[in-house]
């Protein structure tokens, strides 16, 4: 036997059954649907109907909210930061944003933004500046000496307040 001689099992493949196409066919006029009903229609749809009883998905209390354009961040853990900083990856020096960690390979991609969370240590002091940051995270990050700037842009998705001073009032 050769390989160009290979092919399916007997009884593997079947002929498309061509409805529609006369008594004789055996599928003819109402083409194995029966008569009249939902079913029989085309386009129709049963899923959730229950034949008039009220559908489960409306008997049951609909909680929370889902935005409808929710943000999505890459999160990092600080735990995560500190070994890339002790690997020699990143320089505690530096301003840590979205690009830096990107390019240190920390996170993949930046998506809406970072979002710093606070599991693990921070031994250098660092300062950053990112989309969100849960309140344990600035904590551990003040405490090690460094700071958190939190980038506004609408929803900053985090807990920690953002570091813009209120403006002065004009003097006149």
């Amino acid at each position: 036997m050769k390989l160009h001689e290979l092919g399916p099992m007997g009884g593997a493949q079947h002929d498309r059954k061509r409805v529609g196409r006369g008594i004789g066919s055996g599928k003819g006029k109402t083409s194995g649907r029966g008569h009249k009903g939902l079913k029989a229609r085309s386009g129709s749809s049963t899923s959730g109907f229950e034949g008039g009883q009220m559908p489960l998905y409306r008997r049951l209390p609909k909680r929370g909210f889902r935005p409808p354009n929710p943000r999505h961040f890459a999160e990092v853990n600080l735990g995560r930061i500190q070994a890339a900083v002790d690997a020699g990856r990143l320089d505690a020096a530096t301003v840590v944003t979205a690009k830096v960690l990107v390019e240190a390979g920390i996170v993949r991609r930046e998506r809406d933004g970072v979002r710093l969370l606070g599991s693990g240590a921070l031994s250098s002091p660092m300062t950053f500046e990112v989309a969100g940051a849960s309140r344990p995270a600035v904590a551990a990050v003040e405490k090690a000496g460094g700071s958190v700037r939190v980038l506004s842009s609408g929803n900053s998705g985090g807990d920690a307040p953002t570091d813009a001073a209120p403006a002065e009032p004009a003097e006149t």
